[in-house]
């Protein structure tokens, strides 16, 4: 057999190389790999909910109406209870939210108790008394009366005892003594309430408490000087205005766009009334948004809004917070094209390109720029 010249063997082995680059090109171009990639992420990125995590959301009892009335028990609470949260984030004892929120739950069953057995008291003890102007007359002198400032209310030198027995009541963690021989009145309080709730239907753990909507970037508007929302932003709003209407659930704005994306929704007649306007990145969108449920109340399942090359490393990094997603795909800017290779196919390959890269990142070394607390 006749030897092969080495610079013979050396062009055949190059020529290969350009043909493999030239197929991997026209693949690249072509809507076949952006697809390969998501289904490989999909498919190997784990979004398993991490259970320790999640207990700091199992109260679900996500709200995001602060409409008690100011100067009532419950609303002195609500502020005590919001005072101990934000003063535990700031110190980052985040493992201590948890006991605090039972504490608040236990702590607002008390005042309803208590709120029940005066109102039976009064009840039996009321007299009627003629009345001497009409409902029509006080309704319109309220009318009248100018907006009160709650912060009259907090200030109040009762008000403000209350407060710190609130506090104190909120603070206290969890003692577990077989032998403890005195029990203080507080805590046989949390033990009844505990023992004796007040019944109520709570939704299912796995069904969606509220619909979480990720940035993705701004721009200027047509006039080159009014900030306004960016293609990806405003396919992901237009994406939530579906599901709005079919689930009425509240609605969370995760990133610095937050306050646009606000402005967006409300124009189109949806208030959006949790907005988490710090993060920076996808991990900062993930664990300030669930600092924020937990703070609201908690919701241990949510719906994600997204795109589609987006959606498994956050569904990742939510599940790390102890939170579980239902996928919601928001479209891109640019559709794909059926088979012919496009430019439009490459800007989805690019960006199934920067998650792939980004997830191998995460799952290898962690989210080095991702801070803590916003």
């Amino acid at each position: 057999m006749p030897k092969v010249h080495l610079m013979v063997r050396l062009v055949q082995v190059v020529t290969v190389l350009f043909v493999l680059l030239g197929c991997f090109v026209v693949f690249l171009y072509s809507p076949f790999y952006s697809k390969l990639i998501v289904a490989g992420l999909n498919y190997f990125v784990p979004v398993d909910v991490n259970q320790v995590a999640a207990e700091s959301q199992r109260q679900a009892s996500l709200s995001e109406h602060d409409n008690l009335e100011p100067g009532s028990n419950l609303w002195i609470a609500r502020q005590a209870y919001l005072k101990l949260t934000e003063q535990a984030l700031r110190e980052k004892k985040t493992s201590d939210l948890t006991y605090i929120q039972e504490n608040y739950k236990a702590l607002q069953q008390i005042i309803l108790l208590e709120e029940k057995e005066q109102d039976t008291e009064e009840q039996e003890t009321t007299v009627t008394v003629p009345l001497v102007a009409k409902n029509s007359e006080i309704d319109a002198a309220d009318e009248a009366s100018s907006p009160v400032d709650e912060t009259l209310f907090i200030n109040s030198s009762e008000n403000k005892a209350l407060t710190e027995q609130y506090t104190e009541f909120l603070a206290r963690k969890p003692v577990v003594s077989e032998h403890q021989e005195a029990v203080s009145e507080p805590e046989q309080k949390i033990e009844y309430v505990r023992k004796n709730p007040i019944p109520v239907q709570p939704k299912k753990l796995s069904e969606p408490y509220a619909i979480v909507v990720l940035g993705g970037g701004l721009t200027l508007d047509k006039n080159g000087k009014d900030i306004v929302v960016n293609g990806y932003t405003r396919l992901r709003l237009e994406k939530t205005l579906e599901v709005e209407k079919q689930n009425h659930l509240p609605i969370v704005l995760s990133g610095v766009e937050a306050p646009y994306m606000q402005a967006w929704l409300k124009e189109r007649g949806v208030d959006a009334k949790l907005l988490e306007k710090r993060s920076m990145n996808t991990c900062e969108n993930t664990r300030f948004s669930s600092l924020l449920l937990q703070k609201k109340g908690g919701a241990p399942t949510v719906m994600l809004v997204t795109d589609e090359y987006h959606m498994p490393r956050t569904r990742r990094l939510f599940a790390l917070n102890g939170i579980e997603t239902i996928p919601v795909v928001a479209p891109m800017p640019t559709p794909l094209t059926r088979w012919q290779p496009s430019v439009q196919n490459y800007d989805h390959s690019r960006r199934a390109n920067y998650e792939l890269l980004a997830t191998i990142r995460d799952m290898l070394f962690g989210s080095s720029d991702c801070r803590e607390v916003p």
